[in-house]
């Protein structure tokens, strides 16, 4: 299952310069190559030359990783603050292959099922970069991992054995070219009092609404530094910084649901965040929004034509779409592998493409969360044109090749201690049929007319999905919308409602996807899958769907509190 999260997840990005903040090398490492790089390059050599178990086996590839990672974390409530956190992780993954390019450790075990996938496993290091302590380290991680690689590929000739032929003959590992580039090591250097003073501010806001139950205010700066070297001459050294000022805030309906709204401001740099007046005027949006949920009604169960908003609509290629053409999916027997045999068959309607590019940094004056400059194996990041007019193209890949695909196109992507699998970067879906969205609402209330329906529904806002990918499950995918209208055909207002999840099949959905807009959004966010939680993006106009099926959301039976929430008496006076 690979879901999507908007909580903590959903970003906007404005420009400002109120106070001075930023995120720049230290001077004394600027351009040069941090001490871990030769220390690792040399105990790598090391292994290559020296590392043999007793029936002669050897390691062919080799790659360090070690991800340094300083994070700040401040969380407020009511004008409070409950946490004030600064951490600084080092940690190390060692990827070893045993075999070779053709057949390694790490090529699936067919029997044995989800999770017992070869990969996976981190090793902290000291902080100081203490060199006995870090080789120390180093030399244990790789003893671990050529045991456990020639254990597994004795296991793997023999599955091969036993079983039948693999449809896909692919080899286990690309033949891909170096890549050598040494950046600057990143410090975060931010005037930290006056962001606190920020979320304690924002906040209070919510001081004055003792309807709203829970709410908290979150800043979190976090810069990672990555060092890579492998056996076959790669040697990188980059970072890369997000900042995010995070806003939540739930209450709970007379009948017990559950209902919440998040936003969130994204950006590169604490320079890139917004100005207080921003914060502050989408803070008021969000309290009436969630004050507003609490007193609209709840939708019954609807089949029936849909408008998914720009942001929203990119959740759903998200979801629905960019999992399914991850290339590792076309490989695994026990995925679903559901365009694993349709290059170059339309998949989508012909006025839709798909790319997707995680070297792009910016849309217009936005910070995407999915970009980056080389995956997490040393492959550096480019655009990828997945499907052209409706025409599936290629896949996202990792050096995991699949048939017809042998080279990687810079999509490896993991969290520290994960296997990488290829994921998605800068998912960008672009259309040759758009009109304005005005017009793209009438569409909406002329479908509904045709289908007989009393209204169309409007998904305004998303907090995330998940979706199943592999065959023991369902082909299916559950989006989770938080702000919905119903848009009436007879003329009547919109009426915001609550309580409903978008369901429904991958390949029905792709064909009944009408016009789109003119008026591109940007879901920022954080992924979550096999490979462990990724940044990313999705840019996409609003879509006009023929039918969408929606159910009702699962609720608490539970009553509201209740005794006054201390803050009323407060708000009163």
């Amino acid at each position: 299952m690979n879901s999507l999260r908007l909580f903590s997840t959903i970003g906007l990005v404005i420009c400002w310069s109120v106070i001075t903040v930023g995120i720049r090398p230290a001077a004394a490492m600027a351009a040069d190559e941090h001490p871990l790089l030769p220390l690792m390059q040399d105990e790598l050599k090391l292994s290559m030359d020296k590392l043999v178990s007793p029936e002669g086996t050897k390691p062919y590839f080799i790659q360090y990783s070690v991800t340094d990672q300083k994070r700040l974390n401040v969380r407020a409530t009511l004008g409070a603050l409950i946490s004030n956190d600064e951490t600084h992780d080092r940690w190390l993954d060692v990827d070893l292959r045993c075999g070779d390019y053709k057949l390694d450790n790490t090529h699936q075990i067919r029997g044995r099922g989800a999770g017992h996938e070869y990969g996976g496993g981190r090793t902290q290091l000291a902080l100081d970069g203490d060199p006995t302590a870090t080789r120390q380290r180093l030399w244990l991680a790789t003893d671990t991992r050529f045991k456990d690689a020639v254990k597994r590929l004795g296991q793997v000739k023999a599955n091969i054995k036993v079983m039948v032929e693999e449809e896909d003959l692919s080899d286990d590992f690309s033949k891909e070219a170096p890549n050598v580039k040494v950046e600057p090591w990143l410090e975060i250097n931010c005037d930290k009092d006056a962001l606190v003073n920020r979320m304690r501010k924002y906040s209070a806001m919510f001081r004055d609404h003792p309807l709203i139950y829970n709410s908290e205010v979150t800043l979190t700066g976090t810069t990672t530094n990555e060092l890579i070297v492998s056996s076959e001459g790669s040697k990188l050294q980059f970072g890369r910084s997000w900042w995010r000022i995070g806003v939540r805030a739930s209450t709970v309906a007379d009948d017990g649901m559950e209902l919440w709204q998040y936003t969130a401001f994204d950006a590169h740099s604490p320079d890139g965040l917004p100005d207080d007046a921003t914060v502050v005027a989408a803070v008021d949006e969000l309290i009436q929004q969630v004050l507003g949920l609490r007193e609209a009604p709840i939708v019954e169960p609807y089949t029936g034509p849909a408008i998914l908003r720009n942001r929203a609509s990119g959740v759903f290629f998200h979801e629905i779409f960019g999992h399914r053409i991850e290339g590792h999916r076309q490989k695994d027997v026990d995925e679903g592998q559901t365009f694993a045999k349709k290059i170059d068959q339309p998949v989508l309607p012909e006025f839709l493409s798909i790319v997707d590019d995680p070297s792009r940094k910016m849309w217009g004056d936005v910070e995407l969360n999915g970009f980056y400059e080389f995956d997490e194996e040393a492959m550096a990041a480019q655009p990828v044109r997945l499907v052209d007019q409706g025409i599936l193209k290629t896949f996202l890949l990792s050096r995991s090749p699949t048939r017809g695909f042998t080279k990687s196109n810079g999509h490896g992507r993991r969290q520290p201690g994960m296997r990488v699998v290829a994921r998605q970067g800068n998912l960008i879906v672009e259309s040759t049929k758009q009109i304005p969205f005005d017009e793209l609402r009438g569409k909406l209330i002329e479908e509904a007319k045709r289908q007989g329906k009393d209204y169309g529904l409007l998904f305004e806002d998303i907090s995330g999905g998940f979706t199943t990918t592999r065959r023991r499950g369902p082909q299916a995918f559950k989006v989770l919308p938080i702000v919905v209208y119903k848009v009436f055909v007879d003329g009547r207002a919109d009426e915001l409602v609550r309580g409903v999840d978008i369901v429904g099949t991958p390949l029905t959905c792709f064909s009944k996807i009408l016009y789109t807009g003119d008026d591109p959004g940007i879901f920022n966010g954080v992924c979550g899958a096999e490979s462990g939680s990724v940044p990313v993006s999705a840019i996409s106009p609003s879509i006009l769907v023929e039918q969408v099926e929606i159910e009702k959301k699962q609720k608490s039976q539970d009553r509201p509190p209740i005794l006054s929430a201390p803050i009323a008496k407060e708000s009163a006076q």
